[in-house]
Order: structure tokens, then sequence, then C-alpha cells
């Protein structure tokens, strides 16, 4: 069992960064892929980016590839997304995810609760 608990949520104007964690329990971490996805009001959760178990590679969505990065702590039991240049669509729950590194949430075993971002223009 890993819990997951993201933050680094918050409302920024269009053009800025945050950098969102997730921070993970357990010492089991370092065995799952990782993934971070979103939600828009009326949307389905969408694939954001992902990164395998000892984080040599990664994987984005067209929509924030150049813009978002993904990374990952194995020591610290945390994966984060560094996110610049944030436009008003980025808005959304972002959910972080275990054990998948795919785009299909379907394929991930456990999640987040969520933190909000919010870009204003």
């Amino acid at each position: 069992q890993v819990q997951l608990v993201e933050s680094g949520g918050g409302l920024v104007q269009a053009g800025g960064s945050l950098r969102l964690s997730c921070a993970a329990s357990g010492r089991t971490f370092s065995r799952y892929a990782m993934g971070w996805f979103r939600q828009a009001p009326g949307k389905e959760r969408e694939f954001v980016a992902s990164i395998t178990r000892n984080g040599d590679s990664t994987y984005y969505a067209d929509s924030v590839k150049g813009r978002f990065t993904i990374s990952r702590d194995n020591a610290k039991n945390t994966v984060y997304l560094q996110m610049n240049s944030l436009k008003p669509e980025d808005t959304a729950v972002y959910y972080c995810a275990a054990g998948g590194i795919t785009k299909k949430a379907n394929d991930y075993l456990y999640w987040g609760q969520g933190t909000q971002v919010t870009v204003s223009s």
C-alpha cells in the first residue's frame, strides 16, 4: 500500500511557475513508476507526465512538453512536477499517481487527493 500526498498548488498568473510535490509513504516508493494527471471542471482526467522507477525516462503530454518537468528523489520518497510558462488552460486539480507509466489512468494503482492549480490570465 502506498499513500500519496500532493502539495504546492495555488494561484499564479499566466507565465508564472509552480512546483508540485508528491510525498509517498512506505519504503517501496522506488519500486513504482509515477505519474501526474490533471482534471479540469467538466473534463475527464488527463495524463500530464510520468517517470520510470529510477528516473531514467520521462514522458509528457504534448500540451505540456517543453514547459513541465517531472522528476523524483527516491531518497525522499517524493516526485515533483515543475511547471513553467503556465497558461490559463493549465488550471485543474493535479493528481499524483503510482504504479503506472502509461497515459491511461486505469493503469495506476494508487492516487493522491489532488492539489488545485489556478492560472489567471
